[in-house]
């Protein structure tokens, strides 16, 4: 099992650079900040924008895995997020991974910026023409793509991403679409938990959905003709799965029940003062002296 934490973009740098750097001290394989342009529960509080805080945040840090969670269509474009994410490559040295979802069809990032709403049928073609073209861009030196949402021609992407082949893609899924671009696109499947839920349950009490889901990505797999141990399972935890980050020894068991569920990755997040995800930072740091640094990020 992989450690990792979801840290909101949220403060000044000279405070979120702190975070950052102490995420990555304590030992956590991978950290994430959220693509909104605002945010649900935060929409008239301070919220940055994600890439500019990830490329700060690769300059803050050496060793750990940064991450969008996650990049959706509802306001970014295959082509200027490949460029975005080549760079972000570079400037990282390689540990960038790029979170992928279909958005919301409700919410800040879906109105905004006053775009038409799109059906549900509408929103899986977009999001499927969404992975494919990014896979290809960041994949290719030259692209072109005609689709029904978007159209690339002759996108150069030069020099190209540093990991090869290219930026890993998660992708977040829970339904069959999703999980069927999973399996053919994604090196991380993203879940966490009951989709659209907002009123935590009990991770143990979580647990047997969490196993459908899991069961459903290998049938995808399988289905896609992938072998389903290629591709890695993150969870992320405190929305609709809860309970796990109340103690260090909370979190060690729920660790193991999801290992055991076939979860490769787990991330909290950064426990903050009041709602939401409103925590003990002291918790956080003995789950990393006691959890996460004797198991030195094993999966």
């Amino acid at each position: 099992m992989r450690h990792g934490v979801v840290i909101l973009p949220e403060h000044r740098w000279s405070r979120a650079r702190e975070i950052w750097s102490a995420a990555e001290r304590l030992g956590f394989e991978h950290a994430w900040t959220y693509d909104h342009l605002m945010w649900r529960w935060l929409g008239d509080k301070p919220w940055f924008a994600t890439v500019p805080t990830l490329t700060a945040a690769a300059t803050a840090t050496s060793t750990i895995k940064l991450g969008t969670l996650v990049a959706s269509p509802n306001f970014r474009h295959p082509v200027n997020l490949a460029k975005e994410l080549m760079t972000l490559d570079d400037i990282s040295a390689g540990r960038l991974v790029c979170g992928v979802g279909a958005g919301s069809p409700v919410g800040y990032d879906a109105e905004i910026r006053g775009d038409a709403v799109l059906s549900p049928r509408e929103r899986g073609i977009r999001f499927a023409e969404f992975v494919e073209l990014l896979d290809r861009l960041l994949r290719r030196p030259v692209t072109s793509y005609e689709g029904v949402h978007y159209r690339a021609v002759g996108v150069r992407m030069e020099p190209g991403c540093v990991q090869s082949p290219r930026v890993p893609l998660a992708v977040a899924a829970t339904g069959p679409r999703g999980m069927a671009l999973a399996a053919r696109f994604a090196d991380i499947w993203v879940t966490s938990g009951k989709p659209n839920a907002f009123e935590a349950e009990r991770y143990d009490q979580a647990l047997p959905l969490l196993k459908e889901q899991n069961a459903a990505v290998d049938a995808a797999c399988e289905a896609a003709g992938r072998d389903p141990t290629e591709l890695d399972r993150l969870l992320i935890t405190d929305a609709a799965v809860g309970g796990v980050l109340d103690s260090a020894e909370t979190y060690r068991d729920a660790a193991g029940l999801f290992a055991g569920a076939g979860f490769t990755d787990l991330a909290v997040h950064w426990p903050r003062p009041e709602f939401p995800y409103q925590g003990s930072l002291d918790v956080l740091e003995e789950v990393a002296a006691t959890v996460v640094r004797p198991q030195g990020g094993a999966k």
